[in-house]
């Protein structure tokens, strides 16, 4: 479904990603961790060129982004992303949130993207609230329409930067649960978390990120039941953040 192939990118002289290579299956969750910096956020926001790359190439579906000739607000359109701080339009309520981008882009008509919207907030557990405003709604709430948001627009992967990091710890586990469920839905997932119970849980792989390279790329089992086998930076990432 997504291929990274030998991905490099530069902020000016400074190199934020170097020679990123991974390919994610249909079906499948990826959980990309890794310390502060090492170029997590970035690798997950060129998968649908939000940032731009300088070297190598990424698939998605069979679309190379790096062609000319690609579409990419249409390739983006089936890319469903959910950010960390959750960007609903303040000013419009739920319903709308959940319908603008998909009467813009699909062309769907107004009442087929209030179904679809609705269906998708009925989903994420929040149908009574649908003609409020992003402001009456707690965090989790607020992230968990933002999820909606994205699986209205019927995408074929989603991808995730640190959604639940911007949340009080009582929320976590609201949008958490949301992203269990969409898992075990066959959903292709790639996730940039920090939560390392959801990627013992759900993931199927672990990318680990340090100073913009892939140090480790592996299956949840190998990476969290083997640190003896895990690179040093691996290990002692695990260390700190598994004690606790």
């Amino acid at each position: 479904m997504i291929e990274i192939k030998n991905v490099s990118k530069w902020y000016g002289p400074f190199q934020v990603l170097t020679d990123c290579t991974t390919s994610i299956q249909k079906g499948e969750v990826v959980v990309v961790c890794g310390p502060s910096g090492s170029g997590k956020s970035t690798l997950i926001k060129t998968v649908n060129a939000l940032e731009p790359i300088q070297a190598g190439d990424i698939v998605v579906d069979g679309t190379s982004l790096t062609d000319p000739k690609t579409n990419l607000p249409k390739l983006r359109s089936r890319v469903g992303m959910v950010f960390q701080h959750f960007e609903l339009f303040p000013h419009l309520s739920v319903t709308d949130n959940l319908t603008l981008a998909q009467i813009k882009v699909l062309g769907r008509s107004k009442d087929d993207a209030k179904a679809r919207g609705l269906k998708m907030l009925d989903r994420v557990g929040l149908m009574a609230h649908k003609d409020k405003f992003p402001g009456q709604l707690s965090g989790g709430q607020q992230q968990r329409v933002a999820i909606a948001r994205a699986l209205s627009m019927d995408p074929i992967v989603m991808l995730f930067d640190e959604p639940t990091s911007a949340l009080d710890p009582e929320m976590v586990g609201e949008v958490l649960d949301v992203m269990v469920q969409l898992a075990n839905e066959g959903m292709t997932m790639m996730c940039v978390t920090h939560e390392m119970g959801f990627a013992r849980k759900v993931s199927n792989r672990v990318i680990f990120m340090d100073a913009g390279k892939i140090i480790e790329d592996c299956s949840k089992d190998e990476f969290f039941n083997n640190p003896d086998a895990r690179s040093p930076r691996a290990k002692d990432f695990l260390a700190k953040i598994l004690q606790h």
